[in-house]
């Protein structure tokens, strides 16, 4: 791909290299600017976000949208404001996100964003040429996330790849070998491609409703 401005809009501090770290290490290219919306004062995970940053070559900046573990719901106005002042109001090339079905079962937090970036994007407050959508699923909680092989992109890592953002899970986030990050950091990933706002919002519509 030529060089292009790229948005990488996720709820938590290593969604971003998680689901799309390998793809981010392998496009050097890009300008990646990160917009992270929930931990902007969690004193362990933020330093740690803008260290990753730098790892990656990307901007960024966080948010602090509720993170508790009720999970309380969160209503659209309140996450595409959230979205609308933390992203640049440039033209983007590309913009990565959540799938409003999530990647696993379930984190509400994933869903509302990538819901809230659609709308967005279809409302004309987001300007890019296309969306990409992160492809996992879990078997609803019987295994960890898994990449969608049969997704519009699908990208195997290379074991240097996958070993880079596998440091970055494991030492710069500083996530245990047994913990359900690491376990988690897919060898592949996988994304839902969109040119068009409306035919991303009743496809990735239906596939929540699976």
């Amino acid at each position: 791909m030529d060089q292009k401005k790229v948005a990488i809009i996720v709820a938590h501090p290593d969604d971003e290299i998680l689901w799309c770290g390998g793809t981010i290490i392998n496009h050097p290219e890009w300008q990646c600017f990160v917009v992270c919306l929930c931990r902007k004062n969690d004193p362990d995970r933020a330093p740690r976000f803008y260290n990753v940053l730098k790892s990656i070559k990307a901007n960024g900046v966080m948010g602090d949208l509720d993170d508790g573990p009720d999970q309380i719901p969160l209503t659209e106005d309140v996450v595409k404001r959230a979205i609308q002042v933390l992203l640049p109001a440039d033209d983007f090339g590309l913009v990565i996100t959540h799938s409003p079905a999530g990647e696993y079962t379930r984190h509400r937090r994933h869903e509302e964003i990538g819901n809230a970036v659609i709308q967005l994007w279809q409302g004309g407050q987001i300007n890019t040429g296309e969306l990409w959508a992160f492809a996992y699923e879990d078997g609803v909680g019987k295994y960890l996330p898994r990449p969608v092989q049969t997704a519009d992109l699908f990208f195997p890592l290379t074991d240097e790849t996958l070993q880079q953002k596998y440091n970055m899970i494991n030492t710069e986030y500083n996530f245990s070998e047994d913990s359900w990050e690491a376990r988690t950091t897919p060898n592949a990933e996988a994304f839902w491609r969109f040119t068009n706002s409306l035919d991303a919002m009743n496809r990735l519509t239906k596939e929540q409703s699976l």
